[in-house]
């Protein structure tokens, strides 16, 4: 391990590229993090339940969630212009201890308020994990190399859309381990992994800081944070819980809008600011940060709403649903292995997006078609298809994002992505989960009436005001009569036809804008260790 530190810090001096060995374990500690961030997105999800029972927290149940949407999503572009400033390792491995910190005070929390707030502290480190993680990557491969290491990160996102749900089933299935509640384990596991990725990038993450003078736009950073927080509240909480045209809603998003534009006006005129406008005057950066929003909705539209068909329609646990994403899995790690590959030995990427994209929503489109009666193995194929969309697209765009634009903005431009893309997860879950609670309610009332006028006997005795609380305790469902249960199933089923092909015109979208994609030639690794070296003030003349 020392060696390879100094062969590394060696390397990095005279801007030569790193050998295979050395980015493999540059890239291993870059992946342990990168895991953190990604589990922690969809691990918390089915140990909500348990988490809110113990705390008698349902009331502030979605803040769980948003706290850290919120902190992770805002942040992400900051981590990217401040690594640019003061270096890649010191500002990464503050993330890691800012995840850990959160991570275990989360795992000791006594009320939903404490939870609340080490949540938000957790998501402050994860913005940095989930951005920094491609921008170091961008910094020590070439272009034209990048493909093969970028598709392992595609593999990180698979195994977590699968070992989260898994996890978080695992450990609150069990009332107590070790003495420790089990929920609280979702948080304690992440700590080794941390530990981890701190002592591997301690030991082989030297990369050359940009050597200029700096100053921090701290008003930028105010403003970009408080406007998405505003927007995040509106479309995360207000919009789906008070409804779209309630006074709390539109007064988020009214405020988010101004602080959005008193944001862009500040960008304006600082010296150095968080997000150059300049960067938007770039094609690739405009049209991959809206393909990246797109991804980004219909990636987690998929992953929070495949889990709940299998619990509430399927009658899956929090466990067998986890492990019956596997598909899902297989098709994203597959797909972001097979296109890296074939970018480094090609050189050409503007295809995969494309045929990501097409295949994604033919994926969603056949998951339109699902009901209660469909089989496991007809699902898988489904599941598969959208998982091959997403590895054939996610890891793509970032490569051509990262061959346009200047190596002193690497990390800003790259950032910024990721931004776009978890800002785009934020919107999806929200408008696909508010149609999910409209069109319940809908068909649980339409299919009811044709329920009673077909055989009114099946609903002799049957407490109307269950109808209402089967939307917010699915659990109901079991202890229903055979006929009345049938009926609710197949409300769910026609739901999420509903949901799914809401999803199908967002990704054709995606499909569409693809065919815009510049493809430039990717920089070949002199060229890349040139740039790196006239970046970090060490090129000759």
């Amino acid at each position: 391990m020392k060696n390879n530190s100094q062969n590394s810090a060696k390397n990095s001096k005279e801007g030569a590229p790193l050998t295979h060995k050395e980015i493999m374990v540059v890239l291993s500690g870059l992946m342990t993090g990168m895991l953190l961030a990604a589990l922690d997105q969809t691990i918390v999800s089915t140990a909500l339940k348990n988490i809110v029972e113990d705390f008698n927290g349902l009331n502030h149940y979605t803040w769980v969630v948003t706290a850290y949407l919120l902190t992770s999503t805002a942040s992400t572009p900051l981590y990217g212009k401040i690594s640019d400033l003061y270096g890649r390792r010191p500002v990464f491995q503050f993330a890691i201890i800012t995840f850990l910190i959160g991570s275990l005070l989360a795992g000791a929390s006594q009320n939903m308020t404490q939870l609340i707030f080490t949540r938000a502290l957790q998501g402050l480190g994860a913005g940095g994990l989930m951005a920094l993680t491609f921008v170091i990557i961008g910094d020590i491969v070439s272009p034209r190399e990048r493909g093969k290491y970028q598709g392992y990160f595609g593999a990180v996102w698979g195994l977590s859309s699968v070992a989260g749900p898994l996890l978080g089933g695992f450990f609150s299935d069990n009332a107590s381990i070790w003495g420790i509640s089990g929920w609280r384990w979702i948080f304690y596991i992440n700590l080794p992994f941390g530990i981890v990725a701190l002592i591997i990038t301690s030991a082989v993450l030297h990369i050359p800081k940009v050597k200029r003078e700096h100053k921090i736009d701290y008003l930028g950073a105010l403003l970009l944070v408080l406007a998405v927080s505003a927007i995040l509240l509106a479309v995360s909480v207000y919009g789906p819980e008070d409804g779209w045209s309630s006074s709390n809603t539109l007064l988020a998003f009214g405020l988010g809008f101004v602080l959005a534009l008193l944001f862009i006006w500040q960008e304006g005129r600082a010296t150095e600011p968080i997000l150059p406008l300049r960067l938007f005057k770039n094609h690739t950066f405009s049209l991959t940060s809206t393909l990246g929003f797109i991804i980004g909705a219909g990636m987690f539209g998929a992953i929070v709403m495949l889990p709940l068909y299998l619990q509430v329609v399927k009658g899956n646990s929090a466990t067998e649903a986890g492990l019956k994403l596997i598909p899902l899995m297989l098709g994203i790690v597959s797909m972001s292995i097979f296109s890296g590959k074939r970018i480094s030995a090609t050189g050409k990427y503007k295809i995969f997006p494309i045929i990501g994209s097409a295949v994604m929503s033919f994926g969603l489109l056949l998951m339109s078609t699902m009901n209660e009666d469909t089989s496991f193995a007809t699902l898988s194929i489904y599941a598969i298809l959208v998982g091959a969309g997403l590895g054939l697209s996610m890891q793509t765009i970032v490569i051509a994002l990262q061959n346009a634009v200047d190596f002193k903005d690497m990390g800003v431009a790259t950032s910024s992505n990721t931004f776009f893309r978890s800002l785009g997860g934020a919107f999806g879950t929200a408008i696909f989960g508010t149609i999910f609670s409209n069109r319940i309610t809908h068909y649980l009332q339409e299919n009811f009436a044709a329920l009673q006028s077909r055989n009114a006997g099946a609903l002799t005795g049957f407490d109307s005001s269950k109808l209402e609380a089967i939307t917010t305790n699915t659990s109901i469902i079991q202890t229903l009569p055979p006929a009345i249960q049938e009926s609710v199933l197949h409300s769910f089923a026609q739901t999420f036809h509903i949901v799914f092909l809401t999803a199908v015109p967002v990704t054709v979208l995606g499909f569409l804008l693809a065919f815009l994609l510049r493809e430039k030639p990717l920089q070949s690794s002199a060229a890349h260790s040139a740039a790196r070296a006239e970046a970090s003030g060490e090129a000759v003349g």
